[in-house]
């Protein structure tokens, strides 16, 4: 975590598939948002005990079973407010409880710390990241050394790989990911690590990129995810 942040991000790996529940704690507030709550709720209070925080939001990344099976839950103790994009809402079919509904590049504010709303289709229509200053918290979309599937309900390659190009090509470098799940060697990366290490992240060409998300990835790669030089993988465009 920076030094000297107006806010600071903590994760919890919860759940059979190493999920990752993030709290965003603004210290001017001492107020907090949750990130995809899910698999054991208790743990995410007794972490918000712990740091002295009052949970207003909750925050999806997407809709799948395994980000979102805690927010009733979070509901029972907390007016908290839900944000998620219009279009994951409509793919989702979900009637929820005082939801906010956004779109990418709308601003919501925890407090006093802003964050920005990003709309990266691919692994479902309506995924979002959610970025705080030189933070970007990336759901399902981009892991470390990975991403997400493509090949589940909503699911579209084509859409991942633009999603991805927009990532690599236009936020700043020093940019520190938060990933839906724990699958890599280490839990966080930078974005310039991932442009020179993420297989993902290496194609110019959409077909190719789709052959490999679809067809190649899950054949030839398992977890813990590591880096793969861009100019030394045999699938770089």
């Amino acid at each position: 975590m920076r030094k000297d942040t107006p806010y600071s991000i903590h994760a919890l790996e919860l759940g059979p598939i190493e999920n990752f529940i993030y709290l965003i704690h603004d210290h001017a507030t001492d107020t907090a948002a949750v990130v995809d709550p899910a698999w054991d709720v208790p743990e995410v209070e007794a972490l918000a005990q712990r740091l002295g925080v009052r949970i207003t939001d909750i925050l999806l990344t997407h809709s799948h079973h395994d980000h979102i099976n805690g927010i009733g839950e979070v509901l029972e103790h907390h007016d908290a407010r839900i944000h998620l994009l219009k279009p994951e809402a409509q793919f989702w079919g979900q009637q929820l409880a005082r939801p906010e509904l956004h779109h990418g590049g709308d601003r919501i504010r925890i407090g006093e710390t802003e964050i920005d709303i990003l709309h990266t289709p691919g692994h479902t229509p309506g995924s979002a990241c959610y970025r705080i200053d030189r933070d970007l918290i990336t759901g399902d979309t981009l892991f470390v050394f990975g991403c997400g599937r493509c090949d589940l309900n909503g699911g579209d390659p084509e859409q991942m790989f633009q999603t991805l190009k927009h990532i690599r090509d236009d936020l700043p470098a020093d940019t520190l990911i938060h990933p839906g799940h724990n699958y890599a060697e280490k839990p966080t990366s930078t974005l310039a690590e991932q442009a020179e290490g993420n297989p993902f992240m290496c194609f110019t060409e959409v077909d190719e990129f789709i052959r490999y998300r679809m067809v190649d990835h899950d054949r030839i790669r398992h977890t813990p995810y590591r880096a793969e030089p861009c100019s030394h993988a045999h699938h770089k465009a």
